[in-house]
């Protein structure tokens, strides 16, 4: 076992012990904990397998503590669902490499995705409102709006960056890039938030008209709910006679039985179709138009190859903030992404500063 896996445990120790320290709910903050002691136990049987004295390397890493510092701004959830995509990542790779070496799949390997839904239901005092409140989170994963943040900047960035250097060869830099690239971060951002307006509004209107079917269904057999309920519950593991008691409390209160039926037997969280469609698509046309902009702004100031110069440099500096941002949900090499970002949107812009080089020369 590599440094880097012992490190992997001793953030994940560390993440799970600030969910603990910021989740109000008592019995999830307990689980958290436990969470955090097993990770704990993780990092110090592989040190102690590699001869590594663990007390060196048990502070955490930088991306842990962004993550933290993301999760002090924007909320904690983000955080579980940044450990919950890391997580499914290791598995998915484990059961990849035995399938292709064909060795034989015991089980073990999604161990640690199952095991926070595993502790929570052999807690004695659990409730179907927190399993409900935990599984909905569980289903949050990742932190969408910061990853949609980081994509969406990529994207302006890529996009606009090979649109201005294809112009650019066409025309060595001179007339016509800035406008181009004007045009192109508008048109862009505008088709972006159009885009996340259509989709989180169509979203809505979906999810609520499931919502409203689930509460016809809750008022005319309320019985049925509660049995479909108590399935669910031992679907999940819990013992028949405390899934039945759960679902009679749980119906107990009308509408948050329809919220925990919603969320049990649709999958949807109510709280997040509060989001407002105007503001997703305000946010969209932002970070757009902050990625698109870089490699507009040297032809605001100067000219020809120096201009060009300016922008590829802007852009490759751009690019790999990018790229070591994307680590955060990865867990990969800082290096590694963040160069990789710069190959791939040079290689973009090289083709397009290529293209626009012949136009340009055919048209002359």
């Amino acid at each position: 076992m590599k440094n880097k896996s012992i490190q992997t445990e001793i953030d994940a120790c560390f993440l799970y012990q600030k969910l603990a320290d910021h989740e109000p709910d008592a019995t999830i903050a307990n689980v958290y904990r436990q969470m955090s002691e097993i990770e704990k136990g993780h990092a110090e049987a592989f040190a102690k397998k590699e001869n590594i004295p663990v007390e060196t390397l048990m502070q955490p890493s930088w991306r842990a503590r962004t993550l933290n510092t993301i999760g002090k701004i924007f909320g904690y959830d983000y955080v579980l669902g940044v450990l919950m995509d890391t997580e499914k990542s290791i598995a998915n790779a484990i059961v990849s490499a035995k399938q292709k070496n064909k060795q034989k799949i015991t089980g073990t390997e999604t161990t640690h995705v199952n095991i926070l839904r595993t502790i929570l239901e052999k807690e004695a005092k659990v409730t179907g409102t927190q399993l409900s409140k935990f599984e909905s989170r569980h289903r949050s994963v990742g932190g969408n709006a910061i990853r949609a943040a980081v994509l969406g900047g990529n994207d302006g960035l890529v996009s606009n960056f090979s649109l201005v250097m294809g112009i650019a060869g066409a025309t060595a830099g001179q007339q016509g890039v800035l406008l181009a690239g004007l045009a192109g971060l508008l048109a862009g951002a505008l088709s972006m938030s159009l885009g996340e307006w259509i989709s989180v509004k169509s979203s809505q209107e979906l999810y609520e008209n499931q919502m409203q079917l689930e509460m016809e269904e809750l008022e005319t057999s309320p019985e049925g709910e509660m049995k479909e309920l108590a399935l669910i519950y031992v679907a999940k593991g819990i013992p028949e006679e405390q899934a039945q008691q759960m679902a009679g409390d749980i119906m107990k209160d009308k509408s948050g039985a329809h919220e925990i039926l919603v969320r049990e037997e649709l999958g949807i969280n109510a709280e997040e179709l509060k989001g407002s469609a105007v503001e997703a698509a305000v946010y969209s046309f932002i970070l757009f138009a902050i990625g698109a902009v870089i490699p507009v702004l040297p032809f605001m100031f100067s000219s020809g190859m120096k201009a060009v110069i300016i922008s590829v440099c802007a852009s490759a500096i751009g690019l790999f903030v990018i790229g070591s941002a994307i680590t955060l949900f990865t867990g990969k090499n800082i290096w590694y992404s963040g160069f990789r970002q710069v190959i791939f949107g040079l290689a973009a812009a090289a083709i397009t500063f290529g293209i626009g080089k012949l136009i340009g020369i055919s048209i002359t």
